[in-house]
């Protein structure tokens, strides 16, 4: 008798059927699970931004927590991206932080992301405005913005529907300038043609 040594590759070998419909489910995600996944996301996005600002103002996880307003374990945990703060919270935080919270808001979710801008960028940075005159100047920055760019759309279009045709095709329905009208004549013309009216009686 004949001893077949088995080789690696039938070894390792899985029957057939093993991933089958087990692996396909197993890929699948369930709508629940993947909520909970972009919110555990978030979470660690926003957690890892306000570390990153609270290590660059060099401000302590206590002191921040003082001046938020929260307790050291939660704010610990928000920024390892185990809770996701809410928009009170992160008003609080960002006064702690002395930064805007339109940012942090941007960061977390809450609001959707502007229009690249230098000058709100230049605002948003600026630690010696508090954040009412942040919001104040950006709302007139925003209402500027707004303003042109109404002007600019009407302007334009006021440049479109001035256009006149240069084509110099005259339309038939037009009258004809060298036509006479009925009874047209200088006051000499009458005259000659009432004179000759008598003449030929």
């Amino acid at each position: 008798m004949v001893l077949v040594r088995p080789t690696e590759e039938t070894v390792n070998r899985e029957p057939d059927g093993a991933n089958g419909t087990d692996e396909g489910d197993a890929t699948r995600e369930a709508p629940a699970d993947r909520a909970a996944r972009v919110v555990s996301t978030a979470a660690h996005d926003i957690g890892g931004f306000i570390r990153s600002q609270r290590e660059s103002a060099q401000v302590s996880l206590r002191q921040l927590a003082q001046l938020a307003g929260v307790s050291n374990p939660y704010l610990s945990q928000i920024e390892r991206g185990l809770r996701k703060p809410s928009a009170e919270v992160l008003g609080q935080i960002a006064k702690g932080l002395r930064v805007s919270s339109e940012v942090l808001y941007i960061q977390a979710g809450y609001l959707e992301q502007r229009e690249l801008s230098p000058v709100r960028d230049a605002v948003l940075a600026d630690g010696d405005l508090t954040d009412r005159q942040k919001q104040a100047l950006l709302e007139i920055y925003d209402s500027f913005r707004r303003e042109n760019d109404t002007a600019d759309e009407s302007n334009s279009e006021s440049s479109t529907t001035g256009t006149t045709s240069t084509t110099g095709i005259v339309s038939d329905d037009a009258p004809d300038a060298a036509e006479p009208k009925p009874g047209a004549g200088s006051d000499a013309d009458r005259v000659l043609s009432s004179e000759r009216t008598k003449e030929n009686r």
